[in-house]
């Protein structure tokens, strides 16, 4: 039984109270309210038992208050402001969320934000401010996420650090990806193949790995090296410097991002090692990065704003009281240029 001894006489028992001891989002609750048969039999369950330990009453203005939306939704993306505007990824994939957004009666807000626990986006989420969420680019520290999910419907851009049954998120096959572009590394002769992966505190960063390491086992090949480049340029640039420092060269490398793959190629092409003769480098995303550079890189091509219309559809979908699909993948595309 749920203490309510801390409501006096008068004092009304929010939609936000019954959310939280029944343990799911204010919309769920909102859901059962006002009797929409989207809710699953548990929650159903837990939300009626909360409304009763509660006493919770939804008379004609708490339904009106329950079922309230504000026609918002929030994009989260825990990462610093360098990161965001420096990266192609991020800009694809929220035009792909904003075409999709701005074709329904939702507004965008994009909110930039760091695992703090008193963060202003976390605060601003969970005040009713906004009807769902969704968020991009996440890592194992982002603990905050959970607090926005336990408060609104959220879909996810890849997939979750603590994946749940009940997530939604739409996702790239990465390790296919990552398997794929090693794949071809090999079939072009090359028997010495290092990679440079993203951070492995991110689903993409270890899912990449997988599927690089499922090739260079497949080929009875040894793992030459395998470093960090925090998907960014510099950190490309430095993963490259410490695979060159063990004097043991690779003469192929696959690259788990384009941004870190021009930083490899700076580094290698003041070391006076050319691509793609001395050694050959396939990359990752098929930003326009890719044709940037010198020579332009070979890449496996992720669909980035499809997979941003695919979050804002499932996010819109969720709001509409309808069922979507829990996980959708996209596939990737080897797209082969110069660098091989």
């Amino acid at each position: 039984m749920v203490d309510t001894s801390t409501h006096g006489i008068g004092t009304a028992v929010t939609i936000e109270e019954v959310a939280a001891a029944a343990g799911v989002s204010r919309s769920t609750v909102s859901r059962v309210v006002n009797g929409s048969t989207a809710v699953s039999p548990t929650a159903l369950e837990a939300v009626q038992r909360a409304i009763s330990d509660l006493n919770y009453v939804p008379n004609r203005a708490a339904r009106s208050l329950a079922s309230r939306q504000t026609h918002a939704i929030a994009l989260v993306v825990p990462e610093d402001t360098t990161r965001f505007f420096g990266d192609p990824f991020f800009a694809a994939i929220v035009s792909g969320i904003n075409a999709r957004v701005s074709r329904s009666d939702y507004v965008l807000n994009l909110f930039i934000a760091s695992d703090d626990p008193g963060d202003k986006t976390t605060s601003y989420v969970r005040s009713g401010s906004v009807d769902g969420a969704i968020i991009v680019s996440h890592h194992t520290s982002d603990l905050f996420i959970d607090r926005i999910a336990a408060a609104v419907p959220v879909v996810y851009g890849g997939r979750p650090v603590r994946e749940r049954e009940r997530d939604y998120y739409v996702d790239v096959d990465n390790v296919r990806g990552g398997r794929e572009a090693t794949e071809y590394l090999v079939e072009r002769g090359h028997h010495r193949i290092a990679t440079i992966t993203g951070p492995l505190t991110m689903p993409a960063g270890v899912d990449r790995l997988q599927g690089y390491r499922q090739a260079i086992a497949a080929a009875g090949l040894e793992e030459v090296a395998i470093e960090d480049g925090n998907f960014t340029a510099d950190g490309g640039a430095a993963a490259m410097t410490r695979i060159l420092e063990r004097g043991e060269r690779p003469d192929a490398l696959f690259v788990a991002s384009d941004l870190m793959a021009r930083g490899a190629l700076a580094v290698l092409a003041r070391a006076g090692i050319r691509v793609p003769d001395d050694i050959a480098i396939i990359g990752f995303d098929d930003s326009p990065v890719a044709t940037s550079v010198s020579p332009q890189l070979t890449t496996m091509r992720q669909p980035s704003f499809v997979q941003g219309e695919q979050m804002a559809e499932v996010l819109l979908d969720l709001l509409a009281g309808r069922d979507p699909r829990h996980v959708t993948v996209l596939e990737t595309e080897l797209v082969v240029r110069d660098s091989v």
